[in-house]
């Protein structure tokens, strides 16, 4: 009968976590995609592309949404279980606390081993496909996002402004302004000219035009005339154009491997290899933070909704606790080991808080048969 109860609990957490998965991750994706509602509308993205990009951005927010989702799950369902009556009855029947706890300890472990499959595996993978189709968006596919009569920031320090576009792709009017380099901005009029990609990118061959450029040194304007220009939209300010790739895009053997003299503020690599091995665990601690505040004690009508605040107060600090933690050890590496203590600082708290109440049981029954 136990093992019956077990399952009835299990299943049905576990259909409430599909539901609120599915409902939190349709918010969040919603919230997000409106990021890039402006490359729809100014820079012709594609529907499909659209969603592939958004879609690319899931992986990375199912490791956030899925603790918090069964929290929400373990607290709805066991709080209902009191309030019905359910959870005496289950009590009467010889269910211990842990015994009560098990479907949500087990639902918590099975999240577990999908979050490290998520943060080990999919969340790099997709991560990195996201930033490089991002990139190419905003650098390497400049000739499908030149709007006809309106300005076109390409990329950052850069407008194109084309008058109009014929059939086969010859540009009309252009006027473009290159603000990349500080000091040295210049604009560019031609009466025509055509979209080249190359290997460093996108750039526009410009016919009978000029180049102006004012010294605000000497407070003259220089003027180019020119038959034929290479508008280069590609090339950074820097001269270097190479993607910077963040700690979430790299794999935990690049992480490890990773020459940290080439980047600046090296922490946060380092951060990122014990922040992978420990979210996965803030499934279980916000388990153990809904079972040992709702289970713990008698159980009455009168008291369960301060039960329930106090869960949902418990997991709003443990979650800023993580996060605070995280961000400490990014900046100071002696704060490492905080996170560790953050994280399964609720898991030891919660199951001895769930053993104490099965001795208090035992010592109920105990009692209970003294005085029989």
């Amino acid at each position: 009968m136990i093992n019956r109860i077990s399952s009835y609990v299990f299943l049905q957490v576990t259909i409430g976590l599909i539901m609120v998965t599915v409902a939190v991750t349709c918010v969040v994706w919603l919230s997000q995609s409106l990021r890039f509602v402006e490359m729809i509308v100014n820079r012709g993205l594609s529907a499909g592309s659209f969603m592939t990009l958004t879609g690319l951005m899931m992986p990375n927010f199912l490791n956030i949404i899925l603790p918090i989702a069964a929290f929400i799950v373990i607290v709805f369902f066991y709080h209902k279980l009191i309030m019905d009556r359910e959870m005496v009855i289950m009590r009467a029947a010889g269910m211990s606390s842990f015994a009560l706890a098990k479907p949500a300890i087990t639902m918590a472990t099975i999240l577990v081993v999908i979050g490290y499959a998520l943060s080990i595996f999919l969340v790099p993978a997709s991560y990195k496909m996201f930033r490089e189709m991002q990139w190419d968006i905003r650098y390497n596919f400049s000739n499908i996002l030149l709007r006809e009569g309106a300005f076109n920031e390409v990329a950052k320090g850069i407008t194109v402004y084309v008058r109009d576009r014929t059939s086969d792709g010859q540009l009309l009017g252009i006027l473009a302004h290159d603000g990349r380099i500080k000091g040295e901005e210049y604009t560019l009029m031609a009466e025509s000219g055509v979209m080249v990609k190359t290997e460093d990118g996108a750039k526009v061959v410009m016919l009978k035009g000029s180049r102006q450029a004012f010294d605000k040194k000497t407070n003259r304007l220089s003027v180019l005339y020119f038959d034929r220009y290479l508008f280069d939209m590609n090339r950074e300010s820097n001269g270097d154009a190479e993607r910077f790739r963040e700690p979430r895009e790299l794999t935990i053997g690049e992480l490890i491997d990773l020459d940290k003299s080439k980047y600046s503020g090296a922490g946060k690599f380092d951060v990122e290899i014990h922040r992978r091995i420990i979210i996965p665990w803030s499934a279980m601690g916000f388990a153990f933070i809904a079972l040992a505040s709702l289970m713990s004690g008698s159980f009455t009508r009168r008291g369960e909704n301060r039960r329930v605040i106090l869960a949902v107060v418990l997991a709003g600090m443990y979650q800023a606790a993580i996060l605070t933690s995280i961000s400490l050890a990014g900046k100071q590496g002696s704060f490492t080991p905080l996170i560790y203590v953050v994280t399964f600082a609720p898991i030891i708290i919660g199951a001895i808080v769930l053993a104490s109440g099965n001795i208090k049981i035992k010592n109920n029954r105990h009692i209970a048969a003294s005085g029989a």
